[in-house]
């Protein structure tokens, strides 16, 4: 699981891209990655480039990426990009967990700046 915080932007991406990288390692079977986005503050579109790039990535393993608990100005930019019809969106960790019992592993992502995904709302 990834916690973010903070804001996604250019000057913070390379901090998740490197620990998506990490979970990359774990490879195929490891289970879905869940982000977990309750104190994230702003993304823009180097963020989604790198939400996107770890979504197709996780997709060659037949892994699945899930956001949960996803700020509204996020989702709002998920809207608008389309996006929310391709990032699994959760109200929250409990609930992005409880898709299946494989939570993957935790990785700490602090961030200065704001980034959100929306696709479909579990509430």
């Amino acid at each position: 699981m990834f916690a973010l915080r903070g804001e996604l932007d250019f000057d913070s991406m390379v901090q998740l891209q490197e620990a998506g990288d990490k979970e990359l390692a774990r490879g195929r079977g490891a289970g879905a990655v869940v982000a977990d986005c309750s104190r994230l503050t702003f993304c823009d579109s180097s963020g989604i480039g790198v939400l996107v790039r770890l979504w197709q990535d996780l997709a060659t393993q037949e892994r699945a990426l899930r956001l949960a608990a996803v700020p509204g100005t996020v989702v709002r930019l998920f809207s608008l990009t389309g996006l929310d019809q391709v990032f699994a969106v959760y109200a929250d960790v409990e609930q992005a967990l409880a898709v299946d019992t494989d939570h993957g592993t935790t990785v700490h992502a602090d961030l200065n700046g704001p980034a959100q995904p929306k696709e479909r709302q579990k509430a």
